[in-house]
């Protein structure tokens, strides 16, 4: 005790005499009770909390429960708004949905420079940072620049070449320029080389934080759009060669003795996390009930509606005579939970997918798509008999009350024990619409899907089926033939495979495909999209607030 009372003296007439001689120094403000850019990265843990509230971030835009969250499904070849109104919102419309003073184009170049901004700020600090060891600063470093990279890829397949900030930016500034999409898409390239080279692997990081193996996937569909065929192929064989993971072949999880299949299970309550024996996944969304930070509520809406969204509203239908023929929204595949029928398969997605084998494939079965409602009212006359081949009357009038939808977007049985209004029925209260559970970023499925476009773009056609076989022969479909293999091919197999997974104007974007494959298969969307489309405008307000920059806008606007 007595030492340490005469350091802490000592310690004390050092610090009187240092700023005694420093006087500029001693008067400088310091925050102590609230964090500023001072204080707010000093410890690995106070670049730990930076480094989560980005991932909250991308969580946030991936998942929004609002519908501008929602924009990369809407008015794609797969989704249109099922109830068929010209509004923007929902991309009925593509002149009103895309201006430079709407609200998509703003909401998503704000959030994506928010993302990037913020890992420029670890990224800068970590320069004059004393306290972290050499090799804290090497993994901080490399997850900051994956989610650098990750906005910036964003940014560059929406608005093509973007302003590229590299610094942290502590004053206004009001002469932005754009670089180009090449240079954008160069710098993408380098932080996930550094990510991919420096971040732990898979088996060394928690549920929901990314491993060297996501960077990896990233950076092979990085090299895609570079034409580097060869680099492509091996980042991706780096993910699925790894011996930590594999794709699910065998039931699995939380309703593995119910009926169902390995597709199915892959979705349910629990499933999603390597901690629960999930090798297939890679990236995955963290969600908790009744959690602070975990976004989901046990009493109302909340995080991912893809639910609410997607799935029909059955609970407004009526029987052949008129008469209520529901007993509403039900916690099981008939219903599809509390939907309320916004976001609808195109044909395409229910019907061309599928043409080859529509009975065969996994991903088609009544456990993944739901293709009928069987009335559920003992009160009707038609009681237990299918919608489909007896409509009610309100359904023959308003198409949108039920169609054919994709299960992932909810948790039949698995609903939150508060939002069970009748626990004999399944009756779910007003209140449900959320899906309760752990949402994919990245599976091992899509990697060998990405791989299969290198080995096309190499000319390989028969290990770029190969690839694709591996995803059908575990969904037991035929097997695509080297001869069958095509980019469009491809993007079919997507969207069998990741539907409410990809976001899937990214990947159309990516390919220079937007405009072509809205206009072939969106029959609400497609009349209204415009060959300048492909790319989204710079908002309006950027551009002006940009007094001594030129930030051009993209052509058509």
């Amino acid at each position: 005790m007595k030492t340490l009372l005469k350091n802490i003296s000592i310690a004390i007439l050092f610090l009187v005499v240092l700023t005694s001689c420093m006087e500029e120094e001693f008067l400088k403000e310091v925050p102590l009770d609230f964090y500023s850019t001072d204080n707010s990265f000093v410890t690995y843990e106070n670049y730990q909390a930076a480094l989560v509230d980005i991932y909250a971030q991308v969580r946030d835009m991936k998942f929004n429960p609002g519908e501008i969250g929602y924009a990369h499904l809407y008015g794609t070849d797969m989704m249109f708004n099922a109830r068929r109104t010209s509004d923007g919102l929902r991309f009925g419309n593509y002149v009103v949905a895309l201006n430079p003073t709407s609200s998509i184009p703003a909401y998503h170049w704000d959030r994506l420079y928010k993302i990037v901004t913020s890992a420029n700020s670890i990224i800068e600090r970590l320069e004059e940072n004393t306290v972290l060891t050499d090799e804290q600063k090497v993994q901080v470093d490399a997850e900051a620049r994956f989610f650098r990279a990750l906005g910036y890829r964003n940014l560059m397949y929406l608005f093509g070449g973007v302003p590229l900030l590299l610094n942290e930016v502590t004053s206004p500034k009001t002469d932005f320029t754009r670089a180009s999409r090449e240079e954008v898409v160069n710098q993408i390239v380098s932080d996930l080389q550094v990510a991919a080279a420096n971040l732990p692997e898979i088996n060394e990081v928690e549920d929901g934080r990314i491993s060297n193996l996501v960077a990896n996937h990233y950076l092979a569909e990085l090299y895609i759009v570079q034409g580097k065929w060869e680099e492509a192929i091996a980042a991706a064989s780096i993910v699925i060669d790894d011996p930590g993971t594999a794709l699910m072949t065998s039931r699995f999880g939380s309703l593995a003795n119910q009926p169902g299949d390995v597709f199915y299970d892959l979705f349910r309550v629990g499933n999603q996390n390597r901690s629960g024996g999930n090798t297939e996944a890679l990236w995955v969304a963290q969600f908790e009930v009744d959690i602070l930070g975990g976004v989901l509520t046990s009493t109302g809406l909340g995080g991912n509606i893809f639910e609410r969204v997607h799935a029909p509203a059955v609970f407004t239908l009526t029987d052949p005579d008129g008469k209520t023929a529901s007993l509403g929204s039900r916690s099981n595949l008939n219903s599809g939970g509390r939907g309320v029928s916004f976001m609808r398969p195109t044909s395409y997605m229910e019907q061309f997918v599928w043409k080859e084998d529509f009975e065969g494939d996994m991903r088609n079965s009544e456990y993944n798509y739901v293709r009928d409602f069987i009335y559920d009212d003992p009160r009707s006359a038609w009681f237990d008999s299918s919608a489909v081949k007896y409509p009610g009357k309100n359904l023959v009038a308003e198409s949108w009350r039920w169609y054919p939808w994709i299960s992932k977007v909810t948790t039949p049985g698995q609903h939150p024990a508060n939002l069970i209004a009748n626990s004999d029925t399944g009756l779910l209260t007003n209140g449900a619409g959320s899906t309760y559970s752990d949402q994919y970023y990245l599976r091992l499925a899509e990697t060998y899907l990405i791989r299969a476009e290198a080995f096309l773009g190499k000319g390989d056609l028969q290990s770029a089926a190969n690839d694709i076989n591996q995803l059908r022969t575990r969904a037991n479909a035929k097997p695509v033939l080297a001869g069958e293999v095509t980019i469009d091919y491809i993007l079919d197999e997507r969207a069998r495979e990741l539907s409410f997974e990809e976001d899937r104007r990214l990947t159309l974007a990516r390919l220079n495909k937007v405009v072509e494959r809205v206009r072939k298969y969106n029959d609400l969307s497609g009349p209204t999209i415009l060959d300048h489309h492909g790319l989204w405008p710079i908002p309006a307000r950027e551009i002006e607030a940009n007094i001594n920059g030129n930030l051009e806008q993209n052509p058509g606007y």
